[in-house]
């Protein structure tokens, strides 16, 4: 049966070659694809089903025009079938296989018409030569987005995922073996340092996929045992290819079409839902991107809290910039996110208090790491709380709010702190006095350094009750120092025997005078703290008080002229030095009442 089927199939194949040789004229044309072609029933009959069956079931015996609607590839693909059916040579390659697979079963061109017909034949090329390689595979499938649903129907999607999971798979097992072999110390520095995954050379192919096809492949490639943490960089590409040319670093209009702002949601979506749970595994800085684009693009709001925790988990990593992430709001708000920085924040909070449920010891190694990493994590905030302290619609209660989630054993000095309030301050100076009060009450004055301190005692913008306990701890801890000094209390010890001739000894007494200097200087400035204290306060009594009444008019004020003119007045200018009063005693005043008599 098979060789007679081969017969009828070379026969047919030298009829269809002599009729294109001979140029005969055409019986029958194909409107396919937008484009009409004039061809010979004969040779598309002897190869494609379809067309047999519309001849076989026409009621016109001499059917002259045919219509083939939806056509997989177009009459591009269309061409290159009618050229099989005709025995014309033509090249099948990567970039033609997909559609010719498709327009092939969609005209059924079997092998229940003819042997080695176009269907047998490009599956041939995948299983041999398309698909044997990654790049391949993924040209293949990235073809094959256009042709959906017949891509799908012939499973020709399938294949190339599961050939790409495949080649992925190895690969990534060839490298990963090849970086083993290098010597198990850069294996054991990579394993502590934890260095950025390296991206494989064919990451780059996946990122033309789109994002549902993207997504499969992924799947299949942790299917075949593919670990998700090193799909840290694939993401990674994907996502800064995917999601370029969005302007989400500023206020103002979205500058995006709304189809094309929700394909990007659903890419930014999909991708978060992708990422790898291990920790460490993408850094801050990536995370930071995806939380902007995704605020940007009004995802929904479980993948934006996703993202929050996942950059809470990794705070100890990110810098300032990370934290700056804009306000998308057009009501007048702040100008950064300040909400989503503290829910960050609480995420970190909440990750330490678990960890500290595990029992680390501040003397061992893991305890101290978390201890530095909340140090690092505080200075961080303390930066962030500057930055955003000069913007003017930054209310107190959220710049309260902000900052008493820093934690205060995290803050080794409250330099930092000072610095945000004093730029809160400063941008807004119609705060009331209860509201600087509780502003200036997330500091803790006795961990301000000297140079704070010196700072905050001529700071006008701070409360007086804040400058007056500056300066009482500031002098109590300078009166600690020298008692310990003199009574060798915290201080030193000075060595056995110092050479009084050696000039490289700094002498105790030279650091005692400079302090007891800052000392007088300190109460200097308090002295005139509380005099300008007596000025208000005398002021504002002067001014609560009544006028003067208006039968009697205000009496002369004394000026410095009347003063001395009455000094002056009290000397006797007729007393001579020479008179018979000269060897006597000195007049007698007057009594007070004939001074000023007038009789």
């Amino acid at each position: 049966m098979s060789s007679k089927k081969e017969l009828l199939s070379t026969a047919m194949k030298r009829t269809s070659e002599w009729i294109f040789s001979q140029e005969i004229p055409s019986d029958v044309t194909v409107h396919a694809g937008g484009a009409s072609f004039s061809l010979h029933k004969f040779p598309l009959v002897s190869k494609c089903g379809y067309i047999r069956k519309m001849v076989s079931e026409s009621s016109d015996a001499d059917l002259s025009e045919i219509k083939i609607p939806n056509v997989p590839g177009g009459a591009e693909a269309f061409e290159l079938a009618a050229k099989f059916c005709y025995g014309i040579n033509f090249e099948i390659s990567t970039e033609n296989i997909a559609m010719l697979r498709c327009v092939a079963e969609y005209l059924e061109m079997t092998e229940d018409y003819a042997v080695g017909n176009l269907v047998s034949r490009t599956d041939a090329y995948l299983n041999e030569v398309a698909l044997k390689s990654l790049a391949g595979a993924v040209s293949v499938l990235h073809l094959s987005e256009n042709l959906l649903p017949m891509a799908e129907k012939v499973k020709l999607v399938s294949r190339c995922i599961d050939a790409i999971a495949l080649a992925a798979c190895k690969e990534s097992q060839f490298s990963m073996s090849g970086r083993s072999d290098s010597g198990n110390e850069v294996v054991i520095s990579s394993i502590v340092s934890q260095p950025k995954p390296i991206v494989d050379w064919w990451a780059e192919d996946l990122t033309v996929l789109r994002i549902d096809i993207f997504q499969r492949v992924l799947i299949a490639m942790m299917a075949r045992g593919f670990k998700q943490y090193a799909l840290g960089p694939v993401l990674m590409l994907y996502a800064q290819k995917s999601l370029r040319g969005l302007e989400a670093f500023g206020k103002g209009r979205k500058k995006i079409e709304a189809q094309q702002e929700h394909e990007k949601r659903v890419v930014l979506e999909t991708i978060v839902s992708l990422l790898p749970r291990e920790k460490n595994v993408l850094s801050v800085s990536f995370l930071s991107m995806l939380l902007r684009a995704a605020i940007y693009l009004e995802t929904t709001v479980a993948c934006r809290l996703d993202l929050e925790k996942r950059m809470g988990l990794q705070l100890g990593q990110a810098a300032l910039d990370d934290l700056l992430i804009p306000s998308y709001s057009f009501t007048g708000d702040t100008m950064f996110d300040v909400d989503t920085v503290q829910r960050i924040m609480m995420n970190y909070l909440e990750n330490e208090v678990e960890g500290n449920r595990i029992g680390y010891n501040a003397d061992d190694e893991c305890g101290a790491t978390l201890l530095s990493d909340m140090e690092r994590v505080a200075k961080l905030m303390e930066n962030y709380l500057a930055e955003i302290a000069s913007d003017r619609n930054l209310t107190v209660s959220k710049f309260i709010g902000l900052a008493e989630i820093i934690p205060e054993q995290s803050r080794v000095t409250e330099d930092g702190m000072y610095r945000a309030i004093d730029i809160y301050l400063k941008a807004h100076p119609a705060l009331s006095d209860m509201e600087r009060k509780k502003v200036c009450s997330l500091m803790d004055c006795q961990k301000l350094s000297r140079e704070a301190c010196a700072h905050a005692a001529q700071n006008d913008r701070l409360p007086v009750q804040t400058v007056v306990q500056v300066l009482y701890y500031e002098q109590q801890r300078l009166r600690d120092v020298m008692n310990g000094n003199l009574m060798g209390g915290d201080s030193p010890a000075l060595p056995p025997k110092v050479n009084i001739f050696s000039t490289d000894i700094r002498p105790v007494s030279d650091e005692l005078s400079s302090l007891r200097r800052e000392n007088e200087d300190l109460k200097i400035e308090l002295v005139k703290m509380k005099m300008k204290i007596k000025e208000i306060e005398r002021a504002t009594v002067v001014s609560t008080t009544s006028s003067p009444s208006a039968d009697k008019p205000p009496l002369p004020r004394k000026s410095f002229i009347n003063s001395v003119s009455k000094k002056l007045g009290r000397i006797n200018p007729f007393v001579r030095a020479d008179g018979p009063l000269s060897n006597t005693k000195a007049r007698t005043r007057p009594s007070k009442d004939r001074r000023h008599s007038i009789s």
